[in-house]
């Protein structure tokens, strides 16, 4: 099994506007984004399942194959600043991706 985080150089989230949130997963070579790509590492049940939202929120998964990255937008349970909300710019929301693990399918 191979780690996320073994074959990335970035994973990082950011808001995307106060009420959704983007996660950036940018690997070291073109082999492990095309790897990630085959075995549909980050789709939409995967994203909602370390995020514990409904897969009808996370909005979209693009393939940026130029820069070897996936980005994955999903509405914030709370919107930015909102009363509760902990992460005003969304900086800290990437950790559920770093122990994703891909390979041996």
């Amino acid at each position: 099994m191979t780690c996320l985080a073994d074959v990335t150089s970035v994973i990082r989230s950011k808001n995307a506007g106060p009420y959704e949130l983007t996660l950036d997963i940018i690997f070291t070579e073109k082999f492990w984004f095309d790897e990630a790509l085959r075995c549909d590492l980050i789709n939409r049940a995967v994203i909602a399942g370390l995020y514990g939202v409904d897969e009808s929120d996370v909005l979209s998964i693009v393939g940026f194959a130029p820069a070897n990255a996936i980005k994955a937008t999903l509405r914030r349970p709370l919107a930015s600043g909102a009363v509760g909300e902990t992460d005003v710019y969304g900086a800290q929301q990437h950790a559920p991706l770093l122990k994703l693990t891909f390979g041996n399918e």
